[in-house]
């Protein structure tokens, strides 16, 4: 993937702790941030409530999420809510999907809301089928070019309907970082970082301005000189 810092270091505990720095200094600078959810990112999320608990300058956006009520275990916005806003001195302005509602509903809520915003920082990973936000390998939304924000389906589980950003909003964002760790995962970073971009991996179709993928050995190990 031309374009892409490739930042390999030796275990999870490493990657995760520069990651978290990123998202410190994305904190910083304030503005738009988008993150995403899963299990990956989340002992980033609660390092950087120590980094940087005054999140006051930022407004905080969710890359995708899974159509499920707030509180439910699914939820992105749960995630991020009990691994870092709520260990925060002071909360950044929160732009939640409202999953509880219909996916386009949602869908087209978010859109509206994202009209005029530029991310300056997002957070993204990778699935083991090459996925991300929730941009699904040879999936319809990946064409999508005149919206911000579309419902999408599952891809793999949770097979829950989703909302996600798309290709074009994530474009456009400033600095992206893609955090991905572990074996499960090397065959997807091959695919997206050393292989030609295609629509059935669709990291390798999705970078920012500036991209940097932070990969622990284990998941970099088929990138050639890894």
């Amino acid at each position: 993937m031309d374009g892409v810092q490739l930042v390999v270091l030796d275990d999870v505990g490493a990657a995760t702790e520069a990651a978290a720095q990123r998202v410190a200094e994305a904190v910083d600078r304030g503005g738009a941030v988008g993150l995403s959810g899963g299990s990956g990112p989340r002992p980033a999320y609660e390092r950087v409530t120590t980094l940087r608990p005054d999140w006051s300058r930022v407004d905080l956006w969710w890359i995708d999420e899974r159509c499920v009520p707030p509180a439910d275990g699914l939820s992105n916005y749960r995630l991020i809510r009990e691994a870092l806003l709520d260990g925060l001195a002071r909360a950044p302005e929160v732009h939640r999907v409202r999953g509880e509602l219909p996916p386009e509903e949602a869908a087209d809520e978010y859109d509206a809301a994202l009209e005029g915003v530029t991310l300056d920082f997002a957070l993204l990973g990778i699935g083991p089928d090459g996925h991300t936000a929730s941009l699904f390998p040879n999936a319809p939304s990946l064409d999508v070019t005149d919206r911000r924000a579309v419902a999408a389906e599952a891809g793999m589980e949770p097979f829950v309907p989703r909302v996600t950003l798309t290709r074009p909003v994530l474009a456009a964002a400033r600095t992206m970082v893609y955090l991905v760790t572990g074996n499960a995962k090397a065959e997807a970073v091959e695919r997206a970082f050393a292989q030609p971009p295609s629509p059935a991996t669709p990291a390798s179709l999705v970078q920012g301005r500036q991209t940097v993928a932070i990969l622990d050995r284990a998941a970099a190990a088929r990138l050639p000189g890894q």
